[in-house]
């Protein structure tokens, strides 16, 4: 069997990383989160104090200091920042108040670009952002677009972080979404966008099971093409 590429984009929270780790472990493909990888720079960024009190990124010491942060991802998928675990971390509310104004750089973009295609050379892949069908992979076998109603992607980032022992209320988690979704289809920089090619999956009424079995069905349809 040829080599293939699966594109999943989407709105922040909308469960794109479960569907694609669920396929990936179906069918053996190799699983790219890109959002880890902005997230990883993003905390990166953070550490260093390259983040103004309004929340605005220092692009030019960021910009210094781009070619010595290594992202790569650990045996059992972890997001590593110079081969730290760093899983956790990227995952706070913290971060995620941050990521989106990293990741609309654009010079941190081409970086993360380039290293994602290097990532699927050689092997078929299965990668979830925000630009992976209409910039990374524009020639995807099979592209699929994910969205949610905000207030229940609200709800279940909420569950998760508080599952975890955050303090937040969910009103903070709502704000963060539709803040995210506003700097994500806004930015100049390969804003998000559903490509033309791309099959629309609403999941706001499906279970992570119904969703999956939806999703395989697409992947076997391209794999028999």
């Amino acid at each position: 069997m040829k080599n293939i590429k699966i594109a999943i984009d989407g709105h922040s929270s909308c469960g794109k990383s479960t569907l694609a780790k669920q396929i990936a472990k179906h069918f053996g493909f190799t699983y790219i989160d890109t959002g880890a990888m902005y997230r990883t720079i993003a905390l990166f960024a953070m550490r260093n104090s390259m983040i103004t009190p309004d929340g605005t990124p220092d692009e030019n010491r960021l910009k210094e200091k781009i070619g010595d942060i290594s992202v790569t991802f650990l045996k059992d998928g972890h997001a590593a920042l110079n081969g730290e675990d760093v899983e956790n971390e990227i995952r706070t509310l913290e971060v995620s108040n941050t990521v989106s104004k990293i990741a609309a750089l654009k010079f941190v973009r081409q970086e993360m670009v380039t290293l994602q295609r290097k990532m699927a050379e050689d092997t078929s892949v299965i990668m979830d952002g925000r630009d992976i069908g209409t910039v990374v992979f524009p020639d995807a076998e099979l592209k699929i677009f994910v969205t949610a109603d905000d207030e229940v992607r609200a709800q279940r980032r909420f569950n998760e972080l508080t599952s975890k022992g955050e303090q937040v209320t969910f009103d903070e988690v709502l704000k963060n979404v539709r803040e995210r979704d506003l700097l994500d289809t806004t930015r100049e920089e390969s804003p998000l966008r559903k490509a033309d090619d791309a099959i629309l999956l609403d999941n706001s009424f499906m279970t992570r099971e119904e969703q999956f079995e939806v999703a395989k069905n697409f992947v076997d349809r391209t794999m028999q093409e």
